[in-house]
């Protein structure tokens, strides 16, 4: 990706190259896969957070997911791929005749595909054919605001708090964060929102527009004007971990077709 970042690339808009500070509440790590970041040191305990007791930095990139995605996409579809929507309900709809039964001309017979990828996150629940008990959810909700003044990034991680500040290519910060296992609501709930925003200033008070910030103290309420959208999204996580191995399903015409789970 950081390949990708680099200026006059066509995958620049994507992404974003900044500085990364990193708090943890715990005391200096014994180590971490950080260390081997560009330009990575140690924040000086003068410079800690008051919640803090480490921290780090380091240079990295941030993705703005949205248009990425939609990047892949073009350079999937340049290349010849094709999408096509539908609502599969047991695995084997997929063996028998791949994409066939989903397509607009139902008189054509498809043929069992060469290998099927099961990258489904929390459908493995309930797909069938794989109905895995084990997959289940992890609420995420996050803030978006308009803040194209902040260009680093920063978080902090304790032992009941996970909160993050990521900013986009486009000027939009994402504010975040939460972790609800197996907490199903799909809808930002306001105060979870107010949370957020509250933890995202203590640890960057920045987020706030800069005449504010030299007046006085920021709170809550000076972050509403800039708020895009609540965002609410359910991440699949799996008890024991990812599930990544290939089953081979016999066909009735005795052929095996190889399932690579990749999923959790």
């Amino acid at each position: 990706m950081w390949k990708l970042s680099a200026p006059g690339g066509d995958a620049e808009h994507c992404f974003l190259r900044l500085h990364q500070t990193e708090f943890y509440a715990e005391a200096k790590l014994t180590s971490s896969p950080l260390e081997k970041m560009p330009n990575f040191k140690e924040v000086p305990s003068a410079e800690l957070i008051p919640q803090a007791g480490s921290g780090y930095s380091f240079d990295t990139v941030t993705v703005d997911v949205p248009r990425y995605l939609n990047y892949l996409l073009s350079r999937f579809l340049e290349k010849g791929g094709r999408i096509i929507r539908g609502h599969v309900q047991h695995i084997e709809q997929v063996l028998e005749s791949g994409s066939a039964p989903f397509q607009a001309d139902k008189s054509k017979n498809g043929i069992s595909p060469d290998a099927v990828v099961v990258c489904v996150g929390l459908g493995a629940r309930f797909l069938g054919g794989v109905e895995d008990e084990d997959v289940y959810p992890s609420r995420g909700q996050t803030v978006i605001l308009r803040a194209p003044w902040v260009r680093f990034g920063r978080s902090f991680t304790g032992p009941d708090e996970w909160s993050y500040i990521i900013p986009r290519q486009s000027g939009d910060v994402v504010v975040g964060g939460t972790t609800g296992a197996n907490d199903w609501y799909p809808k930002s709930r306001p105060k979870t929102s107010h949370d957020i925003l509250r933890r995202g200033l203590a640890i960057c008070p920045e987020l706030a527009p800069a005449a504010i910030r030299t007046a006085r103290a920021p709170t809550v309420e000076d972050l509403l004007p800039i708020v895009v959208e609540e965002v609410c999204g359910l991440r699949p996580m799996r008890k024991g971990g990812f599930r990544i191995e290939i089953e081979r399903y016999k066909m009735s015409n005795g052929r095996e077709v190889p399932v690579v789970h990749n999923y959790g």
